[in-house]
């Protein structure tokens, strides 16, 4: 008989591939928010999809009982006045941590992201920290996977670098700024290994290719005119956004995210899961279609 685990978040782009990929060693049971996020996940290979509320840690420890592990997927990048960092990373993380104290789970992997510090002035940069610790000072064995953007077809980061390869002109804030995007396959590889081996701990794992947004755009295909806008205007659009909206398409933490320069060395990681990175040109032949 099969272990089972649950993976939080699971209606997600990663979550979906992870159910299919997780499926065959596991057992899995998807964890999602509301009844629109269980609809997603209709035609995955899993029956055991459950809508909880993160942040309860009774909810919690109903979900994970029976199971021996945790993919914790949960997380967000814009606050809007409905959900916020602190809900989303640290609330819903001590639900999880209390609920799997509770149930005997053995091994948690948390999806958390590059430049995630406690001391960052960056709002879900400090809250994604805050969880990690939540994580790392608990009873059980976590492991902490900090990674930059994640690029596989269909996904929203893949469609936006496919739409603006084909086009002839493109706005984007501070094109210099250095992104280390990581093929989707390979973070699932890593979170798959987390689980096989146990490995506790933090680890940085970004892609083999750290380039300016101006290159990554290029090497997707892109050779019309890019203009390249200033930080602080952008900061300016969003807090304006963030003042006459609940629900701001674009907020200043968003943006400072984007902003933030990714240029890690993961080698060490790569050696302790026994992963095999894919080149960036690999994954871009992935989700930009060919002429």
């Amino acid at each position: 008989m099969k272990d089972r685990i649950v993976i939080t978040g699971a209606n997600g782009h990663i979550g979906r591939r992870l159910i299919e990929k997780l499926g065959v060693e596991y057992e899995v049971r998807a964890l999602v928010r509301s009844d629109k996020a269980a609809q997603m996940l209709a035609e995955s290979s899993t029956d055991d999809v459950r809508i909880v509320d993160y942040t309860s840690e009774l909810a919690m420890t109903k979900a994970l009982d029976g199971c021996v592990g945790v993919v914790h997927l949960v997380g967000i990048i814009r606050e809007s006045r409905y959900n916020s960092f602190v809900d989303a990373h640290e609330k819903a993380t001590w639900a999880l941590r209390h609920a799997s104290e509770a149930t005997g789970i053995r091994q948690v992997v948390y999806l958390s992201v590059l430049g995630a510090s406690v001391n960052s002035t960056n709002a879900c940069l400090a809250s994604k920290a805050n969880a990690e610790r939540v994580l790392t000072e608990s009873a059980f064995s976590s492991s902490i996977l900090r990674v930059p953007m994640v690029l596989g077809a269909n996904d929203h980061a893949s469609h936006a670098i496919a739409k603006r390869a084909s086009s002839t002109m493109a706005v984007t804030f501070r094109a210099s700024s250095l992104e280390q995007p990581i093929d989707v396959d390979d973070v699932i590889a890593a979170v798959s290994a987390c689980l096989e081996l146990g490995i506790g701990g933090v680890m940085c794992l970004a892609g083999p290719d750290s380039v300016s947004r101006r290159v990554l755009y290029e090497r997707a295909g892109f050779n019309g005119l890019l203009i390249s806008l200033p930080m602080w205007l952008g900061m300016m659009v969003a807090g304006l956004l963030e003042w006459v909206s609940d629900n701001p398409p674009m907020t200043r933490a968003m943006l400072g995210i984007l902003d933030h320069d990714d240029n890690v060395n993961s080698s060490t990681c790569v050696q302790k899961l026994g992963i095999t990175l894919t080149s960036l040109d690999e994954t871009l032949k992935k989700i930009v279609p060919l002429d």
